[in-house]
C-alpha cells in the first residue's frame, strides 16, 4: 500500500478533493500492518485529530492512504469540521440507542400512553350485594329486587383447566354444596402449542370428593411444529368445545351456568343466592377483587369476566363483555397463585399472553421469587389503565395484606395445607 505525506497549498473550506495540496510519497506498507480489508480502512490515531485528515483515494487500482497535514492556516477549519463529524457520531449514537430503548419497552411506552390513545369501556351498571350469616334468603332475595323461587335451580359450573390445581380443589370445596354439575375441559397442549401432560386426569383422585358431579371432557391439541399457532385462537376452539360439553352435561333451559377461569372463584352465598332467587337477569358479571400470587397481595376490584347465566339454548361459554350489568363483590380472582416455581414458568409460556416473556430471564426462578415476594410485576410492566391517575396510583410494588377474612372457607379449613396462598406465605418451592 502507498502512503503519502501531504499539506495544503492554501487554506481551502472545500474539502481534500476539491482543495490544491503537495505530496511527499512515503513509505510501502504491509497490509498486514495497516489491518484492511478490501477498499475499508480503520486507522487508529494517537495525534493531535485537529493536525490530521484520512482520505482514501477509491479510484486507484491499488488502494492509497493519503495522511493530509494541514497548515496553519487551516486548523480553525479541521477543527470546526472534526467537532462536527464528532457530534453527527454522538447524535448517531444516541440516536440509536433510542430506537433500541423505544423497541425494547414498547410495551411499556404504549402502556403508560394508554389514556392519550385509548378510550375506556362504557361503565358496567353496578348492583348492590347484600349478605349476612344470618339473613334469610327470603330477605336476601328481595334486597336484590328479586323473589324467592319455589324451587332451587339446578347449578353447573364450567371451566377450562391447565395447571391450577390448588385452585381447582379450593373452588370445587367452596361451590360444592350448591353445584349440580362440575364441567372441565382439558388439552394436552397449551394455547402456545407446547405439549403439556393431562394434569387433572393425572390427579383425578384428588379430587375423588366431587367424582359424582364431574363432567370431564378432553381435547387434543395442535402442537407448535406442526402448525404456527395463534394462542387467542386455540383459546377460542377450546370454548367452542366447551359449548359442546356443556350441552351434553345434562343441563336445561332455566338452569344456572358459572362460566369463568379456574382462578375467577364465585362465592359460595353469592352461587346460593342466585339458585335461589327468582327474577335474575339473563346474563349477570361477576365482580371479583384482584390478587396476584396469594390472597397477600390485593390489587383492586376489577375483575369482571366471570358471568352467570340463566341457560338457554343462546348461551355460549364467552371470557368477554356480553352485558352491562355486574353484581358486586362476588367472588375471588387470584391470578398467578401457584405453590411451585415451575408453575409461574409453565403458565407464563403458554397462555394467551405469552408474548409478554421479552427475556429469557423473565423465566429464573430466583428472580420470579424476589417478583412474588416484593408484589412486583413478573414482565416489569406498567398497570393497564385509562387515566394517568389509576396508572400512577398502581405504580410500583403491591402493597400486602395482613388479612385472611373473607376468603374461601376451605382455604382455612386447611391453612396449613394452602399457606403459601395466605399472609406470610410468598417463598415457594422449585417443584
Amino acid at each position: 500500500m502507498s502512503v503519502y505525506l501531504c499539506s495544503y497549498v492554501e487554506p481551502c473550506s472545500l474539502g481534500p478533493r476539491r482543495c490544491k495540496f503537495s505530496c511527499i510519497p512515503g513509505f510501502l506498507a504491509h497490509s498486514d500492518e495497516l489491518n484492511y480489508s478490501a477498499r475499508v480502512f480503520v486507522l487508529l490515531l494517537v495525534l493531535d485529530p485537529s493536525s490530521f485528515k484520512l482520505l482514501t483515494l477509491v479510484d486507484h487500482e491499488v488502494p492509497v492512504l493519503i495522511i493530509i497535514f494541514l497548515g496553519m492556516d487551516s486548523r480553525r477549519y479541521a477543527t470546526r469540521r472534526w467537532i462536527s463529524k464528532y457530534m453527527f457520531i454522538v447524535v448517531l449514537i444516541l440516536v440509536t440507542l433510542s430506537f433500541i430503548g423505544i423497541f425494547d419497552h414498547t410495551q411499556n411506552i404504549t402502556s403508560f400512553l394508554r389514556p392519550l390513545w385509548d378510550t375506556p369501556p362504557p361503565p358496567f351498571e353496578y348492583m348492590p350485594h347484600y349478605y349476612a350469616e344470618n339473613a334469610s334468603m327470603d330477605n336476601l332475595c328481595r334486597l336484590h329486587g328479586w323473589s324467592l323461587s319455589s324451587e332451587p335451580r339446578n347449578v353447573f359450573d364450567a371451566v377450562l383447566f391447565s395447571n391450577e390445581l390448588d385452585l381447582l380443589e379450593l373452588r370445587w370445596h367452596e361451590l360444592y354444596p350448591y353445584v349440580t354439575k362440575f364441567i372441565i375441559l382439558e388439552s394436552n397442549t397449551t394455547f402456545t402449542g407446547i405439549p403439556k401432560p393431562l394434569t387433572f386426569a393425572l390427579n383425578r383422585d384428588r379430587f375423588a370428593f366431587a367424582e359424582e358431579k364431574i363432567v370431564y371432557g378432553f381435547l387434543p391439541g395442535l402442537l407448535a411444529f406442526e402448525v404456527p399457532p395463534d394462542p387467542f385462537l386455540i383459546e377460542s376452539q377450546h370454548r367452542t368445545v366447551m359449548n359442546e360439553l356443556i350441552r351434553r352435561s345434562g343441563i336445561s333451559d332455566g338452569d344456572l351456568l358459572i362460566v369463568s377461569d379456574t382462578d375467577e372463584i364465585p362465592s359460595s352465598h353469592t352461587v346460593k343466592l342466585l339458585q335461589h332467587c327468582d327474577g335474575l337477569p339473563s346474563i349477570l358479571h361477576l365482580e371479583m377483587r384482584n390478587y396476584i400470587y396469594s390472597f397477600e397481595f390485593p390489587v383492586d376490584y376489577n375483575s369482571w369476566r366471570a358471568t352467570a347465566h340463566i341457560y338457554s339454548r343462546w348461551t355460549r361459554y364467552r371470557h368477554s363483555r356480553q352485558t352491562d350489568l355486574i353484581l358486586s363483590d362476588a367472588g375471588w380472582h387470584c391470578s398467578f397463585c401457584f405453590r411451585h416455581l415451575s408453575e409461574f414458568v409453565t403458565k407464563m409460556t403458554s397462555y394467551s399472553h405469552a408474548d409478554r416473556v421479552k427475556k429469557k430471564e423473565y423465566l429464573d426462578y430466583s428472580r420470579i421469587q424476589r417478583k412474588i415476594c416484593r408484589g412486583d410485576d413478573l414482565y416489569d410492566m406498567l398497570p393497564e389503565e385509562y387515566s394517568f391517575k389509576d396508572l400512577i396510583g398502581k405504580m410500583g410494588s403491591i402493597p400486602r395484606s395482613a388479612s385472611a377474612v373473607h376468603l374461601p372457607s376451605y382455604l382455612i379449613e386447611k391453612a396449613e395445607k394452602f399457606k403459601f396462598l395466605l399472609p406470610g406465605g410468598c417463598q415457594r418451592s422449585p417443584e
